[in-house]
């Protein structure tokens, strides 16, 4: 199923997506089809609902953190794309990092404690 959308863009991200277009040699239609899906993939999250999940799924996410390597790649993504500096190629880098992070903090925001009986049992109570 496709539904039909109309955008309006700058004339500079259509100068961009003209550029690109031909230097893929394909329709500016197609380009920008390729890139919105591309961006919004990168950002979606496809898990199942946190209620959903385990136990040691919920403890184990908790306990997850981004490496030390990614957390300074993202930072300096940040402030490349907060300087105006940052790359087409880029993008998606910062995109997917970002997405990671979201994912993270979606299931950390407060504090867990360790379950006494199972989270499951105490979210049933």
């Amino acid at each position: 199923m496709q539904t039909q959308v109309t955008l309006r863009l700058s004339d500079r991200l259509y100068r961009s997506a003209t550029r690109l277009a031909a230097g893929v040699k394909r329709p500016v239609r197609a380009v920008l089809t390729d890139v919105l899906s591309s961006a919004l993939d990168a950002w979606d999250v496809k898990e199942d609902a946190i209620e959903h999940w385990s136990d040691q799924r919920v403890l184990s996410q908790c306990d997850a953190q981004m490496s030390l390597r990614q957390s300074e790649r993202l930072s300096e993504l940040l402030d490349r794309q907060q300087s105006g500096q940052l790359t087409v190629d880029e993008k998606p880098e910062l995109w997917a990092l970002m997405a990671s992070t979201r994912q993270d903090n979606c299931v950390k925001p407060k504090p867990w404690r360790k379950p006494c009986g199972g989270l499951q049992a105490q979210r049933n109570a």
